[in-house]
């Protein structure tokens, strides 16, 4: 007969247990994913020892494979099925043209890319947590890279203010406020369809230059990230406006005067720059369809969200 008292529970637990090598290849493979954007922010925020072969890079790397894989390990189940329900969710989104595999893969690119190439890899994740309306079909509307969206920032760049000679270090800038003076004035505004929020893509919106504050919104932001310029939007309660970076302090001033004496002089005259300065003292020049000029008065000034397109 079987005897049972010799049996422990451990022993019963690890006989019903079934080894599942791919779920080590799934956790290893959700590890690098991981690893890397958490690389990037460890790469920019410590300090480097300048080890031969970048040694100490190396190190930081490893160091954060292995502890990712240690919490991966320790919750293996949990993981496992939200992986397999996100898959679920992701091959229900492919099949209806909506969000599925392609646009996270777009999706992790483009943040590596953006990570890679920002001095505060950090807040770009934190933009991607961040509550805002709409967000995902607001970013895919936001085609910079789409040719007519591109086109159209150039065309602005060459009919308003070509002319402006010595300001080699603000050209960028002054180029987006052609774009801005170009969109503003064209601009009509169009409510949604009842009780709907309805995005238009940037090069929807180029057609009629119509629609309401978050079309307009995504057209100015495509268009300055276009032409290399550093948008966001914000959102308040009940509308969302674009705002361009503009620097620090010292550019604040050199864009005022621009502003008030050679581009916008009639539609600034005696009056203020409204703009907002974040957490790294980066002052950022209202852009709304409401403003005559670059930094003209707010709709509406209280943030609730903010989403950055570096």
């Amino acid at each position: 007969m079987l005897n049972f008292k010799n049996i422990s529970f451990t022993q019963i637990k690890q006989s019903l247990q079934v080894k599942k090598p791919w779920d080590d290849v799934i956790i290893f493979v959700l590890n690098v994913l991981i690893a890397i954007p958490l690389f990037i922010i460890a790469h920019e925020n410590l300090i480097e020892l300048n080890w031969v072969f970048n040694l100490d890079r190396i190190l930081i790397f490893i160091g954060i494979i292995l502890l990712i894989q240690l919490l991966l390990r320790l919750l293996r189940t949990i993981i496992i099925i939200c992986i397999f329900l996100y898959v679920m969710v992701l091959f229900y989104g492919t099949t209806l043209g909506n969000y599925g595999f392609n646009s996270v893969f777009e999706d992790y690119n483009s943040m590596i890319y953006t990570m890679s190439d920002n001095p505060y890899p950090q807040d770009i994740i934190v933009s991607k947590l961040l509550p805002f309306p709409n967000k995902t079909k607001i970013l895919n509307a936001i085609e910079y890279q789409n040719p007519r969206v591109r086109n159209f920032a150039v065309m602005a760049t060459t009919k308003h203010f070509k002319n402006v000679r010595g300001y080699a270090d603000y050209r960028t800038i002054i180029q987006c406020f052609a774009v801005f003076k170009e969109i503003n004035e064209r601009w009509n505004y169009v409510s949604d369809p009842k009780d709907e929020d309805y995005i238009a893509s940037a090069s929807e919106s180029l057609n009629y230059f119509s629609g309401d504050c978050d079309d307009h919104s995504i057209l100015m932001a495509a268009c300055v990230r276009a032409i290399g310029g550093t948008p966001r939007l914000i959102h308040t309660k009940g509308h969302i406006y674009p705002e361009i970076l503009i620097g620090k302090m010292n550019d604040l001033e050199t864009v005022n005067f621009l502003i008030k004496n050679i581009l916008f002089t009639k539609e600034s005259y005696r009056k203020q720059l409204h703009y907002h300065i974040d957490e790294r003292n980066q002052i950022w020049l209202n852009l709304d369809y409401t403003a005559k000029y670059p930094g003209g008065p707010f709709l509406s000034e209280e943030i609730l969200g903010a989403l950055t397109l570096n």
